[in-house]
């Protein structure tokens, strides 16, 4: 049964920072291509970041880029979000996915499995 627990979510300040943790289980996670992604009530869930299955390609909303940053280590099956220098428009649930395939989707229709997500809220 694969599963996939994010934590580390949490109330942070603007201009704060938190790291996301997702650790998965069940699936073949070196082979896998990570995602981030987020919502908020009444809105679709919009990517964040996504990384192939070596940590070598990454990608990010430009909403984030140059404040997230993604990476994986494939000895733990985790991957991880740091988030620095918040802002209040950062505040949502936040999910991680996986996918099987081998290409980078920055959309979550191709994603397979999905975490039960972690809330994290930026005060202002």
């Amino acid at each position: 049964q694969v599963q996939l627990v994010e934590s580390g979510g949490g109330l942070v300040q603007t201009g704060g920072s938190l790291r996301l943790s997702c650790a998965a289980s069940g699936l073949a996670f070196s082979r896998c291509v990570m995602g981030w992604f987020r919502q908020v009530p009444g809105k679709e869930r919009e990517f964040v970041a996504a990384i192939n299955w070596n940590g070598g390609r990454t990608y990010y909303a430009d909403s984030v880029k140059g404040r997230f940053t993604i990476s994986r280590d494939n000895a733990k099956n985790t991957v991880y979000l740091q988030m620095n220098s918040v802002k209040p428009e950062d505040t949502a649930v936040y999910y991680c996915a996986a996918d099987s395939s081998i290409v980078v989707y920055t959309t979550s229709g191709p994603y397979d499995y999905w975490g039960q997500g972690t809330q994290v809220t930026v005060s202002s």
